[in-house]
């Protein structure tokens, strides 16, 4: 976690109070303790013999050093990775396109919505983009901004409204605090849901309908699916 300031974490945590949102109930997802994220990367990479990777946001490199391909490239304007600068600043000048690309950078509803659809754009066919931290357990892990050590952020909200489109097929893994996949195909199964603003979305929103918003899947089926 970046070093926080606790004057600020405090005044960001009332702040969110008094303005936000305010809702006490939890999910308890029962993650698998034994599966990482980088389990279902690897997998995906061997299964679908993939030969490049972009990881965005890779910090101490937990997941990228996993990444045993020819091509990886990781982005990070702090920690780890090959390419020291934001994300922002490498779509901008990159060129190449990818297999499988990661996103696990800054945790808000914009950045995330904008790497999503830059790595759209350098995503090559057949390829699949994994989005980490999309199933927040309480409304503490999700708030912007943040107050708490353990954060998922908004990024939930990103693919609630990616999942309205119809060129998008989007599922979400039940693992490591949630990893949503997306493929450049038809949406099989179109969110009915029309928002001005997703970024206005509340947790208790999410809460009710977790499991329509994000078409949740369980690890051991999501293979399956990726056959499709």
């Amino acid at each position: 976690m970046e070093k926080f300031n606790k004057v600020i974490l405090k005044f960001n945590k009332y702040y969110y109070y008094l303005f936000k949102e305010r809702f006490n109930k939890k999910i308890n997802f029962n993650f698998p303790q034994d599966i990482n994220r980088w389990d279902l990367i690897t997998n995906i990479i061997r299964i679908k013999k993939f030969s490049s990777y972009l990881e965005i946001g890779c910090d101490d490199d937990s997941s990228f050093k996993k990444i045993n391909l020819p091509r990886k490239v990781g982005v990070d304007p702090y920690s780890g990775g090959n390419f020291k600068g934001t994300s922002d600043n490498f779509f901008s000048i990159n060129k190449e396109k990818f297999d499988c690309i990661f996103i696990d950078g800054l945790h808000e509803y914009n950045q995330v919505l904008r790497d999503i659809k830059n790595s759209l754009n350098f995503l090559n066919d057949n390829g699949i983009i994994l989005v980490h931290d999309t199933l927040p357990p309480n409304i503490h892990q999700q708030a912007v901004p943040r107050y708490k050590k353990i954060w998922n952020g908004d990024v939930w909200k990103a693919i609630v409204k990616l999942r309205t489109k119809e060129n998008y097929d989007i599922v979400t893994c039940k693992i490591n605090q949630g990893l949503s996949n997306i493929r450049k195909i038809k949406n099989k199964k179109i969110l009915n849901l029309k928002k001005k603003d997703y970024k206005k979305l509340k947790f208790k929103d999410f809460f009710y309908n977790h499991e329509e918003y994000m078409r949740i899947v369980k690890y051991d089926d999501i293979f399956e699916y990726l056959k499709r």
